[in-house]
């Protein structure tokens, strides 16, 4: 066959033209390939990094195919399509100039974990075959290009950070976030966490509409507000929302529940509002849940769905309430489950225990009740707590199967009976904290216990009693041994704390033990640990143990309630790591030698209740906390010492022998906030910068000599709470700018020469709980007609011995609601009033009141919030007691004596079943003791003495255990405990006519009437001779101190006169 001449040339042309070409394409692939590897060498080249911490760019070799340098990726004809250079400590400047851009045939880029501290470049345009992209951590600033968005292959961006914490964040200002993605409409996954996006409202979300494949949503923490846009579920494929840490202030979408793809749901710490969806829990594919943190979202947990796939429930810090449901159990995956800090209440469930998989569990600080169930089934549970709820029972065999948990916190419980010995022996157990419990019985001595790994042992604050067992000082990898307030008793050497290499927190505090600090080995003080915490107080110690003179790195010594006695060692002020140091409650009588160099760090000191004396030297610069009350310094204030107290917060001298005034220095103490300079003898006036601060909280000066008015400069954001000005000679009236002390707890203004009507100007303070306004001049009448304000929480009133007349104030009397008991109120919560000193400290000031009580003058150094008293004795009040004082069922002391008050005693007295002391003598009621009286069972003093009462006293259980003296001066008044019995007349109405005449007596008369004469020569000189009644009175004292040597003679001035006085000394 004959080929065509023309096929044949076409023939050769052709295969011609395919050597030529393929010669040629194979030159410039090689070249390509060439270029690459130039354009990753140089790019090692230009970039810094710490060849220590690197292990790809550091391997990169040029006679090693770079397609096999670790962190390159290459496609089948050798283009580099990824390059992963995450955690590889590249540092410095990253620019569009660099050989990054030339690889364009990149698919995936990995930059993540560096610190390029610049700019992201705009060259990243250049790569538009990307698919992954993540800068994430990288250390990137600034803007955000817009060229980003020019990548519209992108499948996953990731451009989180954290440089918002070194104060230069990535932001996306200059561009949207719509304009950012808008060409990302292939996205799947969007990672801006710690980006701040200035979008507001909910227009972020709007911009998000058109990544209808997006899967994966995380930018927590980017500034985004709210509200939450239901309309979200359009991105139907969404499976993973992480929201955290923006301000949504809105509730959670119920249409939430229609992501039918949803996985994972981050949204704490959004400041969502309103109930959470219940729905939500229902998602068939949900496995994690956090909504933690939010304070003001409600929701509880109802029914979960069987074989759910719930793995993480996380509504810690969250208002949810209720309890656990029994279908708990249905969560069969479920490993996480954080409740705490909620308003949970009610019993477990005992379906918990069947939950196999979990290893985390925390129901801290909520309502829980009733018994543990046993949680041995959940094996792999690593953390465990149940502090601050109320939990009973014995928990002798419920973990004893966990043996692989790490901790275990049941502090602030009811739990009782053994200490289960079973945790001792679990083998990875680090820390147990029992404390605040009511645990009983001795410590066992435990086997093997000196291969347990236990770092913390808190047993504080429970009952435990006998000996310390020394199997305790076998755990040789204990940090922290906590026994403070137990019942424990014996001698404990404590040189055996040296085989507690690890030790840095020792609690032996408030048991029944004596601590022997002596060391048999001398030489073992050396081997004692450097402990941080040392916890001594009430050990019954003499000395100071010896052993704290090396320790250099000791932050809290507590050395209180022992009967330490001498001078305070100066090495005691060389511990220059000491932070607190409480040496209160001993017997101390002086420093020893010269303070000097005292340790900068000491923050709180506390040396109240010694008897030191002599001037006070000890102002540490950096204190916050200073109490050096009830000793016997005496010392007139330094005038500089506002300049050694420019971090002090609390500053107690009360109780001791100062003298002089109180200096201008002590005002520029900025951030002084409890200021007690009470009972002492300081003088002047009080400064007016102390009443200026808008600081103090507390300022209590009572008992002591100052004079002149109060200052009438208390400012508008006044923040006090507390101002006691008893027992001292202030003059003038109430200054009426105390009424911006909006706060105000206590006001006690006693016993001075206040002249001055009823403050009805402070009735604007509702937080009012003290006011005591006895021994002064106020005047005029009780109430204020015209204000609809009250002072709800007012529990104490004393208006005894002043000046004011009228009715008692009956409109005042039904706003004062503390003084009446709830129906669901059972009057017994023993809380104090007081002011918070040291918000992170759990440092309380507490106040005290001096109150008549049961006939007699008490202080009451710790107000109970449950303690009220209404004493208006003294005064020139008339009328009846008005029935709205009866609705006082929380009232335990009532005081009315010495006015002018009349009518019958209530009936409805017997409403007020608290009521421990009641005195209504001298005044001018008459009629019958109503027989509800004898009803009051805490009734502990009556005085009705000195009125115009008639009948017979009733009978009942307690009226006859009173003396006479309680009923005297009631001349128709007859019955036990009176001598006078009761008959059948009429008291009150004339004698019959028929009764026999009474016959006179001479003789009884003659000797009445020598009597009475004899006793006329006594009294007359008495009552009209001045010099002869101060010469009488003055013998009379002088007798009865020598019978009774407790009394004392002093001086005491009132009205601008001196008197002397007869005191009982304590």
């Amino acid at each position: 066959m004959r080929i065509p001449h023309v096929s044949l040339l076409s023939f050769i042309f052709c295969y011609c033209f395919w050597i030529h070409h393929s010669v040629y394409y194979t030159g410039v692939s090689a070249q390509i390939v060439e270029d690459q590897q130039q354009s990753l060498l140089k790019l090692k080249n230009s970039l810094k990094f710490k060849t220590n911490k690197s292990t790809k760019l550091v391997s990169w070799n040029p006679s090693v195919d770079f397609c096999k340098w670790r962190g390159v990726a290459c496609d089948e004809e050798r283009q580099v399509t990824g390059l992963d250079l995450s955690g590889e400590s590249i540092y410095g400047e990253f620019d569009n100039s660099s050989t990054l851009f030339t690889l364009q045939n990149l698919q995936i880029l990995n930059l993540s974990d560096n610190n390029f501290s610049s700019e992201i470049p705009s060259g990243f345009n250049k790569l538009k075959n990307l698919t992954y992209l993540n800068l994430s951590h990288a250390g990137f600033v600034g803007q955000i290009p817009t060229e980003i968005s020019y990548l519209a292959r992108l499948v996953t961006l990731d451009i989180s950070s954290v440089s918002y914490l070194y104060g230069q964040p990535l932001k996306l200002e200059n561009i949207d976030l719509q304009m950012l993605v808008q060409n990302l409409t292939m996205l799947r996954q969007l990672y801006m966490d710690g980006v701040i996006v200035t979008t507001q409202g909910n227009k972020w979300s709007n911009a998000l509409f058109k990544l209808v494949n997006l899967q994966e949503l995380s930018m927590s923490n980017c500034n985004l507000s709210g509200p939450l846009d239901p309309s979200l579920t359009r991105l139907q494929y969404l499976s993973i929302i992480r929201l955290d840490l923006n301000n949504f202030s809105s509730p959670v979408p119920e249409t939430f529940a229609n992501f039918t793809n949803l996985t994972t749901l981050h949204l704490s710490s959004c400041e969502l509002t309103g109930t959470f969806p219940e729905k939500i829990f229902q998602v068939a594919t949900l496995s994690v849940v956090d909504l933690s943190f939010n304070y003001h979202l409600y929701g509880s947990l109802l029914e979960f769905p069987l074989n759910s796939p719930l793995q993480t429930l996380i509504v810690s810090g969250t208002n949810f309430s209720g309890g656990i449901p029994p279908s708990i159990n249905n969560l069969g995956q479920l490993s996480i489950l954080d409740l705490s800090n909620c308003h949970f209440n009610g019993t477990l469930p005992s379906s918990m225990s069947r939950l196999r998989e979990l290893t985390y569990l925390d129901l801290s600080f909520n309502d829980f009740t009733g018994q543990i169930p046993s949680l041995n089934m959940s094996k792999n549970l690593t953390h465990l707590d149940f502090t601050r709820n109320g939990f009973t029972g014995s928990i002798t065999y419920h973990f004893g199967g966990l043996r692989n948990l790490l901790q275990i916190d049941l502090q602030d419980n009811f739990l009782d009976g053994s200490l289960p010995s079973s945790l001792f022996s679990l083998p990875l157990l680090r820390s147990i904290r029992l404390s605040n419990n009511n645990f009983q019985d001795q410590l066992n001595k435990y086997s093997n216990i000196s291969s347990s790994k236990l770092e913390v042992l808190d047993l504080s604050e429970n009952d435990l009693n006998g000996s310390i067992p020394t199997d305790i000082f076998q755990l040789r990898s204990l940090n922290v041994l906590e026994l403070s307030s137990n019942k424990l008793n014996g001698t404990l050497k404590l040189d055996v704390i040296h085989r507690l290499e690890n030790l840095t927190t020792l609690g032996l505090s408030h048991n029944h033990l004596s601590i022997d600090t002596n060391f048999a080995d001398v030489g073992l003080i050396s081997s004692i640990p450097n402990m941080k915490i040392v916890q001594l107080a009430s050990c019954n110690l003499t000395e100071f143990p010896s052993f704290l003179r090396n320790q250099s790195k000791i932050t809290t010594l507590d050395l209180s309630s022992n009967n330490i006695q001498g001078s305070i060692p100066t090495w005691i002020w060389q511990l220059n790591s000491l932070v607190q140091l409480n040496l209160s409650h001993n017997l101390l009588s002086n420093l020893e030698g010269p303070v000097q160099n005292s340790s900068s760090n000491l923050s709180l000191l506390d040396l109240h209740d010694n008897h030191l004396q002599g001037k006070l030297q000890i102002f540490p610069v950096h204190a916050t906390y200073l109490d050096y009350s009830s000793n016997n310094f005496s010392f007139t204030i330094p005038s500089d010492i506002g300049n050694f107290l420019s971090s002090t917060i609390f500053l107690s001298l009360s109780k001791n022998n100062l003298s002089g005034n109180i200096p201008q220095s002590l005002c520029s103490s900025s951030v002084l906030l409890v200021l007690d300079f009470s009972y002492n003898h300081l003088n002047g006036k009080i400064p007016e910068c102390l009443t200026q601060s808008e600081r103090l909280v507390v300022l209590n000066l009572q008992h002591n000599k100052f004079h002149g008015s109060i200052p009438d400069k208390f400012p508008v954001s006044c923040v006090l709470r507390t101002l006691d000005l008893n027992s001292n000679l202030l003059w003038g009236s109430i200054p009426k700018s105390l009424a911006n002390c909006t706060s105000l707890e206590v006001l006690d203004l006693g016993n001075n020469q206040v002249d001055d009507g009823f403050p009805c100007f402070l009735k604007t303070i509702s937080t009012l709980r003290v006011m005591v306004l006895r021994g002064n001049k106020f005047h005029g009448h009780v109430g204020c007609p015209y204000s609809n304000s009250t002072w709800y929480m007012l529990q104490i009133v004393d208006l005894s011995f002043n000046n004011f007349s009228g009715v008692l104030p009956k409109n005042c009397f039904k706003t004062w609601k503390a003084m009446m008991l709830d129906e669901d109120d059972d009057g017994s919560k023993f809380n104090h009033i007081g002011s918070q000193v040291l918000m992170f400290g759990g440092i309380y000031y507490q106040d005290s009141v001096t109150l008549t009580s049961k006939g007699l003058q008490m202080e009451f150094v710790k107000i109970l919030t449950f303690l009220t008293s209404v004493d208006f004795s003294s005064n020139n009040f008339e009328g009846t007691i008005p029935e709205e004082l009866m609705n006082f069922t929380r009232l335990h002391l009532l005081n009315l004596s010495d006015n002018a008050l009349a009518g019958h005693i209530p009936s409805s007295i017997g409403n007020l079943k608290q009521l421990e002391s009641l005195d209504l003598s001298s005044n001018h009621f008459d009629g019958e003791i109503p027989t509800q009286l004898a009803n009051l069972n805490f009734l502990s003093y009556l005085n009705v003495s000195s009125n115009r009462l008639v009948g017979k006293i009733p009978v009942g259980n307690q009226l006859q255990t009173f003396d006479a003296s309680s009923f005297v001066g009631n001349a128709e008044l007859c019955g036990a405990p009176l001598i006078k019995n009761c008959s059948n007349e009429t008291y009150g109405l004339p004698t019959s006519p028929h009764a026999r005449p009474c016959t006179f007596g001479w003789n009884i008369i003659r000797v009445e009437l020598g009597f009475v004469f004899g006793l006329a020569l006594v009294i007359g000189p008495l009552l009209f001779w001045k010099q002869w009644r101060q010469w009488y009175w003055k013998r009379v004292d002088l007798i009865l101190c020598r019978v009774f040597p407790q009394l004392n003679l002093e001086y005491e001035s009132s009205g601008g006169h001196c008197y002397q006085v007869l005191r009982w000394r304590h």
